[in-house]
């Protein structure tokens, strides 16, 4: 055939088959009328008899599946039935249904029985099923349902075209410790046991105060003030004179100073010199930083006022505020990594000391202590820190991807994967999370493959009620 005589035959084609939509949209033609007008037109076309062709269609066998509409509208009925003007539905036998589903059965196969057809369920997953071919309110085709892909237990089974265009993703649980932790805000703040109060044990009159303020460093038996005590001069002069004496009284006489507050290196001296001295030198009991300072030149201190505190701050707490839903997995001893805005790129590490029996009742809260070494003095009181605690005794258990989980509240579930493209839900009993990962208490266990990553899982979170509908087959409908 020459070119010229091929453009013409692909025009006449197409000129038939633009006549044959067009009549079949005016006048409501079935897809199976369209394929009777193809079979005795197309071979006219092609100068052939139509009883030339072979035969396409078989005799009508098989049991009603169905009644369509006598004028073939897209009206069917699962029952007899006739129109508003009296006419009867037609019935439509098994090897009579015609579908464009590429996985639909085909005439042969009904006839042999290979499939059974259960149902036909709704294209976008919702939970409706219809014993007979319709559309749904898009205009799009129910599916059907053969008995070879429904399984028990509430299973499913989905092709291998369906799992790779779904993007199905799975993976094994697995049983090892559970790398838990808590983040929790924290602040830094002063070991009690490492503060000093110095006050007096008797009245006296403060005659002078050294070089140090409020922030001032000092260090151990650093003199802080002078100062004049009548009572302490008293029992001066006592221990003296039994000195010079008394040998039977001299013990007694040391411990008047002593419990008077007098430091021992002064009464050391007060024992060399044998001498009453007039002023008594006040010393700092340990190094550290001066918080406060009350002592003035000249003021009249009574026994037990506070001239100064000290505190030594080679060592700090970090006091962390850890949720009550956390403290389950927290134990004394256990790691702290510690991170501080105002020190940016440095980490610290310490260990839990202290996990406090009280909760906020206000935020629901318990302070956890940390001991923080702090030799350089660069962690200053009242700063905020990042806490991370490690939590867990560090037993292997059970967990899966947190991405894995179907969680509606009051419900939890996992889809198992049973191979060769066999789904079941599973419904399961969470316990601790982290890193990404869940601990499950109850449902599966080690080696079990279960989905991770679908889009039709992601679709669940929003509305699972639907999603588990599509998952787990329905029951047929009578």
């Amino acid at each position: 055939m020459s070119v010229f005589g091929k453009l013409v035959l692909i025009g006449v084609v197409g000129g038939a088959a633009g006549w044959a939509g067009l009549a079949a949209g005016v006048k409501g033609w079935t897809p199976a009328m369209l394929a009777n007008v193809a079979q005795t037109q197309f071979p006219a076309l092609m100068g052939r008899q139509a009883e030339a062709m072979p035969a396409a269609t078989r005799t009508p066998t098989g049991p009603v599946i169905y009644y369509r509409h006598p004028d073939g509208l897209a009206e069917w009925s699962a029952a007899s039935t006739e129109t508003a003007d009296g006419k009867s539905f037609l019935p439509v036998l098994a090897n009579e249904d015609v579908s464009f589903d590429p996985e639909a059965i085909t005439p042969l196969e009904a006839e042999s029985g290979e499939r059974t057809l259960l149902y036909y369920r709704h294209p976008m997953g919702l939970p409706d099923t219809s014993p007979v071919p319709k559309l749904d309110s898009m205009g799009m085709d129910y599916l059907p349902v053969y008995a070879d892909e429904v399984s028990d237990a509430g299973s499913v089974t989905v092709s291998p075209g369906k799992l790779q265009r779904t993007g199905v993703r799975t993976s094994i649980a697995v049983f090892d410790p559970m790398a838990t932790t808590v983040r929790a805000p924290g602040i830094v703040a002063l070991d009690d046991r490492r503060v000093s109060v110095i006050s007096l044990r008797a009245d006296a009159f403060i005659e002078e105060v050294e070089d140090v303020t409020t922030g001032s460093i000092v260090e151990a038996g650093e003199p802080l003030a002078m100062l004049y005590s009548p009572e302490v001069v008293a029992a001066a002069a006592q221990y003296v004179s039994d000195l010079r004496g008394g040998e039977g009284r001299v013990e007694g006489s040391r411990q008047r100073l002593a419990n008077l507050g007098v430091p021992a290196a002064v009464i050391d001296k007060i024992a060399a010199e044998r001498r009453t001295p007039v002023q008594i030198t006040l010393m700092a009991p340990r190094s550290g930083v001066v918080l406060e300072r009350m002592a003035v030149e000249g003021m009249m201190s009574e026994a037990g006022e506070t001239l100064f505190r000290i505190a030594d701050t080679s060592v700090v707490w970090v006091m962390a505020d850890v949720p009550e839903s956390a403290l389950a997995g927290l134990s004394d001893g256990n790691a702290a990594t510690i991170t501080f805005p105002g020190l940016p790129g440095e980490t610290f590490s310490g260990l839990i000391d202290k996990i406090y029996p009280e909760v906020d009742m206000q935020t629901r809260t318990a302070r956890v202590r940390i001991d923080l070494s702090n030799p350089e003095g660069r962690l200053l009181v009242n700063m905020f820190a990042d806490v991370v605690l490690a939590t867990g005794d560090g037993a292997p258990v059970v967990q899966v991807p947190e991405t894995a989980v179907i969680d509606t509240g009051d419900r939890q579930v996992l889809i198992r994967d049973m191979g060769e493209g066999k789904f079941v839900p599973q419904d399961v009993v969470l316990g601790r999370q982290a890193a990404g990962m869940v601990e499950i208490l109850e449902g599966i266990v080690e080696g079990d493959r279960i989905v991770t990553t679908s889009t039709f899982l992601i679709d669940a979170e929003s509305n699972l009620n639907a999603a588990l509908a599509a998952l787990t087959a329905p029951e047929a409908v009578e």
